[in-house]
């Protein structure tokens, strides 16, 4: 008996890297899998392996950048397997800038990719999940969603993916449909393209230490879990905190630029946060813990 026996998922990008992973671990864990990929042989491929291990799975090449292609992908899963059980957002794009020199299609793809096609294909499965009356998403965000450098749109689209499942979990509780997110870290071919990811992902960090993380949350076994973000990189499993309102909180009847001003000199200025991935501290911080330094 596998932990998804009888279960029927649809896992978007999983002609390779992590998707194929999932989708590997998914079907021998006895989920019946939808492999999507616009990459119609990676698809076709994947698709086959699993059928040749007895597994059974059906290949999508529907774009979730697409509402009506999104609608298409779960509707595969409808209509070959009789439900649609789990959905795995996975699908994304991935590059380096440094954001004066973004270029503005290659941002609108990415945002339809990596957020548009998550809200898309989210749609389409929750409204078959909430006529059965069960379901799991795992939607798939990044580390990089507290800010990394060279990775602004990537980041940000990531971070408004934590957003959304900590959204649909409040929309969905009360249909038992159970919504998280995973921030996984592995050695993909998104990794080959930065210096930086090579030098902090080794090669043994391999896709398949993290589909345990997955297949966890797409089962019943993870009953009662919803709204988390989850960080896996194979050897570590911790959960991500979520913004909250920091101390103190000053008030005051009306604001003005003067009393903000005092308000950031005074009692402010010790509780500013370091900031993005590397915990950078602000410079006025900085100078707070280390007099007299200005680098």
């Amino acid at each position: 008996m596998g932990i998804l026996d009888g279960k029927a998922v649809v896992i978007t990008g999983a002609g390779r890297g992590l998707g194929e992973a999932y989708a590997m671990h998914a079907a021998q864990a006895g989920a019946a899998v939808v492999v999507n990929d616009v990459d119609a042989d990676q698809a076709e491929q994947v698709a086959e392996h699993i059928r040749s291990y007895g597994g059974r799975a059906v290949a999508s090449t529907h774009t979730v950048a697409d509402p009506s292609e999104a609608e298409k992908i779960v509707g595969m899963c409808q209509a070959e397997f009789g439900r649609v059980d789990g959905l795995v957002n996975n699908a994304g794009l991935n590059y380096e800038t440094v954001p004066w020199e973004d270029d503005p299609e290659s941002i609108r793809r990415i945002v339809e990719v990596n957020l548009l096609g998550v809200i898309f294909t989210g749609m389409a499965a929750m409204r078959v999940m909430r006529e059965q009356g069960s379901g799991s998403i795992v939607n798939i965000s990044s580390g990089a969603f507290l800010g990394q450098r060279k990775l602004a749109t990537y980041s940000a689209t990531k971070g408004a993916v934590a957003s959304l499942s900590s959204s649909w979990a409040l929309d969905l509780e009360g249909d038992n449909i159970r919504v998280n997110a995973v921030c996984p870290v592995a050695h993909t071919r998104m990794v080959w393209k930065s210096e930086r990811s090579l030098r902090a992902i080794p090669a043994d960090r391999t896709p398949g230490k993290v589909a345990p993380l997955v297949l966890f949350l797409l089962s019943d076994a993870a009953d009662g879990i919803t709204g988390q973000v989850v960080r896996c990189n194979g050897r570590q499993l911790h959960l991500v905190g979520y913004p909250y309102f920091k101390q103190p909180i000053l008030e005051s009847d009306a604001w003005d630029t003067t009393s903000v001003k005092r308000a950031f000199d005074g009692v402010l200025q010790a509780h500013l946060e370091p900031f993005g991935l590397e915990k950078r501290m602000p410079p006025r911080l900085r100078e707070l813990v280390e007099p007299g330094r200005t680098a």
